[in-house]
């Protein structure tokens, strides 16, 4: 269980306000899914700015993503992960996550993180199905940055 913070002002606007949204949960789980990351276990609550994701997941990988998923909306500052990952599930070393700077691209961020910036399909494979192009971040947007 961690909690992992975020750009309230940055990320996708699906949400409007979340303080006091009855339906933020459900809101979040179908976002969860239209991002491409299927219909996991996942139960999301809303408490002001925060989301608590509880639930189990089939891997480390869509831990993560369900996390950047639900922490790159605008008006999320944190995340509370209560999310478990199945039993049987392979152990793997956590991603490290980066959050994108102004002026950043994926090649800088490769080469900042791993001394190459030919790397950056690493990073963009890591971060699929919310990257849909190489060219399309923003800064505030959090990414998972695997070994």
């Amino acid at each position: 269980m961690s909690i992992f913070s975020f750009l309230k002002d940055a990320g996708e606007k699906i949400l409007g306000a979340l303080a006091g949204n009855a339906n933020a949960g459900e809101v979040l789980k179908k976002h969860i899914s239209d991002v491409g990351l299927g219909n996991p276990n996942v139960h999301a609550t809303v408490e002001g700015d925060k989301v608590i994701l509880t639930g189990e997941v089939a891997s480390q990988e869509e831990k993560e993503k369900i996390v950047l998923a639900a922490g790159n909306i605008q008006g999320v500052g944190s995340v509370d992960d209560q999310l478990t990952v199945a039993a049987g599930a392979p152990a793997v070393v956590a991603a490290k996550f980066v959050t994108v700077e102004s002026g950043d691209t994926l090649s800088a961020i490769s080469k900042r993180v791993y001394g190459d910036p030919n790397k950056y399909q690493k990073i963009f494979d890591a971060n699929k199905p919310m990257l849909k192009d190489v060219n399309k971040i923003y800064p505030g947007q959090v990414l998972r940055i695997p070994e």
